[in-house]
C-alpha cells in the first residue's frame, strides 16, 4: 500500500536529486576534502601520460632530453643521468611509481571524505524519517504499511547515501577528467582529437536515454520491494496465526507471488543494463579504433612521435573511462532519484494532527471531560460517531457499551487526540484539546487496552517507558500496584528479563499487568482502558482486576466495559448504537429506559 500522498506538489526530476544533495552543506569541510582529493587525483592522472611520452621519446628513443617537457625540468636532471639512457629509464620508472603513490594518496583522501559525508547524510535522513514517522498521525499509519516504510528507511536511504557519496564524486571526477583530457588532446593534435571526440555525442545521448528509461523501472522495483517486505513482516508477526490455521503453504504462495513480480521487474532492469552498457562500451571502442588508425599513420609519416601516440591513446582511454563509468553509475543514480522521491514523500507529508504555532502547554488538570456535539469521519463516506455529547467530572468512571462497530474505540481515540473530531469539541477542564500542545495532553492520559503492546527490551524498560528517567523504586512500586512484582521476581533476571518482541515470552495476563504498571508509573489524570479478562484463568483475572482497581482509584476513567462489575460501579454509562448515543445514565436509568442496554447487559457482559 502506498504512503499517504503529501500535500506538497510533486518535485521535478532535477529537484529529486538536488534535495538530498543540499544536505551536503552541513559537512562543508569534509566535502572540500573529498573534492580536493578528486582534483588532485585528476591532475596527477593528466601528468602521467606526458611523463610516459617523455620516457619513450627521450629515454628510449633519440629525442632531445628537453623535448616535450618544460626547460626548467630538463635543467634539473643531472648530466650523468641524462647520458645514461638505462639510468634515465630507471629513474623515470621510479618517478612514475612515486606519482602513482601520490595519486593513491589523493584517491584515499577523496574516498574517505566522501564516505564520511555520505554516511552522515544517511544518518540525518534516517533520523529525520524516524522523527517524521513518530510525528505523523494515526490517519497516515492507517493507510501505510510497515514493510513499505521499512523499505524507505533502509534501502531507499542507502541509495541516497550512494548518490551523495561515491556516485556524486564519480560524476564530478568524470566531468573534470573529461574536460581536462579533451583540452590536452586538442593541444596535442587538434585533428586527431576531433576524430576521437566524434563518439562523445552518441555516448552522451545513449547514457541519457538509459537513465530516462531506467528510472521508472527502478521506481517499480522499489515499490514492489516494499510490498515484498510487507508480506514478510506481516507473516513473521502473525506466524502463530499462520501455523494455527495451517496456512504455511498458502502464505508461502502469497510471498512467492509478490517475489515473482519483484523478480520480473529486476529481470527487466538486468536486460536493459545488459543491452545499454555494452552499447556504451562499443561506442567507446570505436574512438580507440579511430585513434589507432589515424595515429598509426601519423607515426609512420613521422608527423607524430611514438611517445605522443602512446600518450594520446592513454588520454583517450582516460576520456572514455569516465563515460563508461557514467554508464555504470547512471542506473544507480536513476534508482537514487526514485528513492529520493519515496523518502521525501514521507518527509513532506503533513500530519493531520499537529500543534499550531504558539499553542500553549496544558497545565496539570483535574480531569473533567466533555464531548460537545462531537462527530468523526474516517473518510467522507465512513462516519464513525455522530453528535455525541456527555460530561464526566474528575474522578468519575464512564462505562462505554455498544455492539462491535458502534464507535467505542473511535470515541476513546479522540480524547488524547489520536484523531481530530470532524465537528464539535472535546474538552478537558473546559479547554479544547486542539488548543493545547499534544505532548502536554498525552503525558496526562494513559491507555490500557485488551491487547497490550510491549517492546523487545527489559521489563524495567517497559514499565518505565512513559518516564524519562524512572528510578528503581518507582518501577517496583508500580509493579506491585499492578500485581506484577511477584511474577517478575520469579523470572531468572527479574526486572532485567527481556520480554521478547511484543512480549511473546509472557502470558496474556502478565502482559496486561505490565501494561497496567506502565500506566500507573506516569500517574495519569485520565485513564482509558478495556476491562476484558476473558482469556485468562480465574486467579489471573482476580489479580488483573485488583490492579485495575488500583489504577482507576481517584482518576477519571473511561472503560470499554466487558464486565457486569464495571457497569455497576460506573458513575455513568454511555450506550452507543451505530455511532450515536442510544442512552446515557446510571445502570438503573438505562435498565428502565433502554431495551438495547438490557440486551447487552444480559447477553454480552461477563459475569
Amino acid at each position: 500500500m502506498a504512503v499517504a500522498a503529501s500535500d506538497q506538489p510533486a518535485p521535478s526530476g532535477l529537484e529529486q536529486y538536488l534535495r538530498p544533495l543540499r544536505l551536503l552543506r552541513h559537512h562543508k569541510l569534509t566535502v572540500v576534502g573529498a573534492y580536493v582529493g578528486t582534483i588532485g587525483q585528476t591532475i596527477v592522472t593528466l601528468i602521467i601520460p606526458q611523463f610516459v611520452k617523455w620516457i619513450v621519446d627521450s629515454g628510449i628513443g633519440g629525442a632531445p632530453l628537453h623535448a616535450g617537457i618544460p626547460r626548467w625540468v630538463a635543467d634539473v636532471i643531472p648530466p650523468a643521468l641524462a647520458a645514461d639512457k638505462m639510468g634515465l629509464v630507471v629513474a623515470s620508472v621510479t618517478m612514475l611509481l612515486l606519482l602513482s603513490f601520490v595519486r593513491g594518496g589523493f584517491t584515499y583522501l577523496a574516498g574517505v571524505n566522501s564516505e564520511v559525508v555520505s554516511q552522515s547524510v544517511a544518518y540525518r535522513l534516517r533520523n529525520a524519517l524516524y522523527r517524521k514517522l513518530c510525528s505523523l498521525s494515526f490517519r497516515f499509519h492507517d493507510r501505510s504499511t510497515a514493510g513499505d516504510l521499512l523499505s524507505r528507511a533502509a534501502q531507499d536511504v542507502e541509495r541516497l547515501r550512494f548518490l551523495t557519496g561515491r556516485a556524486l564524486l564519480g560524476i564530478v571526477n568524470a566531468l573534470f577528467l573529461m574536460i581536462a583530457t579533451a583540452a590536452v588532446l586538442f593541444a596535442m593534435d587538434p585533428l586527431l582529437a576531433i576524430l576521437a571526440m566524434l563518439v562523445i555525442p552518441p555516448l552522451t545521448w545513449q547514457a541519457w536515454k538509459f537513465a530516462k528509461a531506467y528510472r521508472p523501472l527502478s521506481m517499480e522495483i522499489q515499490k514492489q520491494l516494499g510490498v515484498l517486505t510487507t508480506v514478510l513482516e506481516q507473516n513473521l508477526r502473525g506466524i502463530r496465526v499462520v501455523k494455527a490455521f495451517a496456512q504455511e503453504k498458502a502464505q508461502v504462495g502469497a510471498y512467492n507471488t509478490a517475489n515473482s513480480v519483484w523478480f520480473e521487474h529486476s529481470a527487466d532492469a538486468a536486460r536493459m543494463r545488459s543491452v545499454r552498457i555494452p552499447l556504451l562500451d562499443l561506442l567507446a571502442g570505436l574512438g580507440s579504433v579511430v585513434v589507432v588508425y589515424f595515429g598509426g599513420r601519423a607515426v609512420i609519416n613521422q608527423s607524430l612521435s611514438l611517445g605522443e601516440l602512446l600518450a594520446f591513446m592513454t588520454y583517450l582511454a582516460q576520456l572514455i573511462m569516465p563515460i563508461r563509468r557514467m554508464g555504470m553509475i547512471v542506473p544507480f543514480v536513476a534508482m537514487a532519484g526514485a528513492s529520493s522521491e519515496r523518502v521525501f514523500e514521507v518527509l513532506d507529508t503533513k500530519s493531520a494532527i499537529a500543534d499550531r504555532d504558539g499553542t500553549p502547554s496544558l497545565p496539570p488538570f483535574r480531569g473533567d471531560i466533555e464531548f460537545d456535539h462531537v462527530s468523526f469521519n474516517y473518510t467522507p463516506a465512513n462516519r464513525a460517531i455522530t453528535d455525541v455529547s456527555f460530561e464526566l467530572k474528575a474522578g468519575e468512571i464512564l462505562a462505554l457499551l455498544g455492539a462491535t462497530g458502534s464507535g467505542k474505540s473511535t470515541l476513546i481515540n479522540l480524547i488524547p487526540r489520536f484523531y481530530e473530531a470532524s465537528s464539535g469539541r472535546v474538552l478537558i477542564d473546559g479547554i479544547d484539546v486542539r488548543d493545547v500542545q499534544l505532548h502536554s495532553l498525552r503525558r496526562q492520559v494513559a491507555s490500557v487496552l485488551q491487547d497490550p503492546v510491549l517492546f523487545a527490551t527489559s521489563i524495567r524498560d517497559n514499565i518505565g517507558f512513559g518516564l524519562d528517567n524512572p528510578d528503581q523504586d518507582q518501577i517496583v512500586e508500580a509493579a506491585k500496584a499492578a500485581q506484577a512484582h511477584d511474577f517478575i521476581m520469579e523470572m531468572p533476571q527479574q526486572y532485567d528479563s527481556r520480554v521478547g518482541e511484543r512480549g511473546t515470552t509472557l502470558s496474556g495476563g502478565q502482559r496486561q499487568r505490565l501494561s497496567i504498571a506502565r500506566a500507573l508509573i506516569v500517574n495519569p489524570k485520565i485513564l482509558i482502558l478495556d476491562d476484558a479478562t476473558s482469556s485468562v484463568d480465574t486467579e489471573t483475572e482476580r489479580l488483573i482486576q485488583a490492579a485495575l482497581d488500583n489504577l482507576m482509584a481517584n482518576r477519571t476513567s473511561i472503560v470499554i466495559a466487558q464486565r457486569l462489575s464495571t457497569v455497576r460501579r460506573a458513575d455513568k454509562i454511555l450506550l452507543l448504537d451505530k455511532g450515536r448515543v442510544a442512552g446515557l445514565g446510571t445502570h438503573r436509568d438505562l435498565w428502565e429506559s433502554s431495551s438495547i442496554y438490557r440486551s447487552i447487559y444480559e447477553g454480552q457482559l461477563q459475569r
